[in-house]
């Protein structure tokens, strides 16, 4: 099926949301559109289905215009089915009910005819077992690949992925990508808005980046993670790839930075391992900086000077991620010996690091080390 969106726009009262849309998606793509929140990534889901009525704009299907008043918006949005962040499973039916009522109610099939479809769907997303479970029978992950299949048993052309895993926890993301990506394998079309930076960009034969209700960018996931094009999507991608955090003084909030960097690991699927050997990097890193020598002198020295700035950033390609430290020179370099230091927190970093590096750099104390992400 081909897709072609021109010149869609949708508005709420005065809120405008989408403005201009402009894209075409062909038979066997697989789109990610990435942005950041509030830009108009589902409601553009919503309006190629019709679960939102475009206010201006059209959407063809193989040359035929949904929007036209002649069309039924129910038959066509059967060929674009839609998963949502939500599950929305009837709580009252089995898995195997689940998928079997849109077929028997709907397509018109026999009760017999879409439960062999249905079992066969579920052995797809690895629920074959649970065909008799009812939803608050199973954990989230598999929630949504029951999801995944109720919406495979209606036979559309084009699945539309409202942030599948937006709602589950960490564990279970992968358990839903992985099905994901099979259908990509088997050739499905689908347009998927996910906050999941590495799967878009493993599985995607094209991104779509939106901003301000229009696709500011778009091109293959090398050009877009890599050599994007255009400001904003430069700082897009410049903030899910790094992580920034600022430490005015000792009382930063510790709490706060380690589950920040808890979930830039999980983001960017690093093993459970390397994303302890991580925090207990950056939290030996600190202990150096602000809890050894003359503290209260190397503490207010943090406090006077700007405090400290740590980016940690993840590299793909070489599969490393680097922590840097910048702070004021009068800090000295936080790796001297000190009498007073047993030296346990320097044999843990050099221990998981594979450089540690210091240098001045535009007047500032730059500490750099990096470690594998798995």
């Amino acid at each position: 099926m081909n897709i072609l969106v021109e010149h869609l726009s949708k508005h709420f009262g005065d809120a405008i949301v989408l403005k201009d849309i402009n894209v075409e998606i062909n038979s066997g793509e697989v789109i990610s559109i990435i942005g950041p929140s509030g830009t108009g990534k589902s409601t553009f889901l919503r309006c190629l289905n019709l679960l939102e009525m475009p206010t201006g704009g059209s959407i063809r299907l193989d040359g035929r215009d949904i929007l036209a008043p002649e069309n039924d918006p129910a038959a066509l949005r059967r060929k674009m089915g839609m998963v949502f962040q939500s599950f929305n499973l009837f709580d009252h039916l089995t898995a195997l009910g689940n998928l079997t009522i849109g077929p028997v109610r709907l397509l018109k099939k026999s009760p017999e005819e879409a439960a062999k479809k249905a079992r066969e769907l579920l052995a797809l997303v690895g629920l074959a077992a649970r065909e008799n479970a009812f939803p608050d029978e199973l954990s989230g992950g598999q929630q949504q690949r029951v999801a995944i299949a109720r919406c495979l048993s209606m036979d559309p052309e084009v699945i539309l992925f409202d942030e599948p895993t937006s709602a589950l926890d960490p564990t279970m993301v992968s358990e839903v990508l992985g099905v994901i990506r099979r259908l990509a394998a088997d050739g499905m079309t689908m347009v998927i808005v996910t906050h999941e930076m590495k799967f878009a960009r493993d599985v995607s034969t094209r991104v779509l980046y939106m901003d301000e209700g229009v696709i500011y960018e778009e091109g293959r996931p090398a050009d877009i993670f890599d050599n994007p094009r255009r400001e904003k999507t430069r700082a897009f991608i410049y903030r899910i790839r790094n992580l920034s955090y600022h430490l005015a003084d000792e009382a930063y909030d510790y709490y706060d930075m380690m589950s920040r960097v808890e979930a830039f690991g999980r983001r960017h699927f690093f093993p459970e391992k390397a994303i302890g050997n991580l925090m207990l990097v950056i939290e030996e890193t600190l202990h150096l900086c602000l809890g050894e020598g003359d503290v209260e002198a190397r503490r207010a020295c943090v406090r006077n000077t700007g405090g400290l700035e740590m980016i940690v950033a993840f590299s793909e390609q070489g599969n490393e991620v680097s922590v840097v430290f910048t702070a004021d020179p009068a800090l000295e370099t936080i790796l001297n010996p000190c009498e007073e230091s047993d030296g346990m927190s320097r044999n843990i970093i050099s221990g998981l690091t594979s450089t540690v590096r210091e240098e001045i750099e535009d007047g500032r104390l730059r500490l750099t080390l990096v470690m594998r992400a798995g």
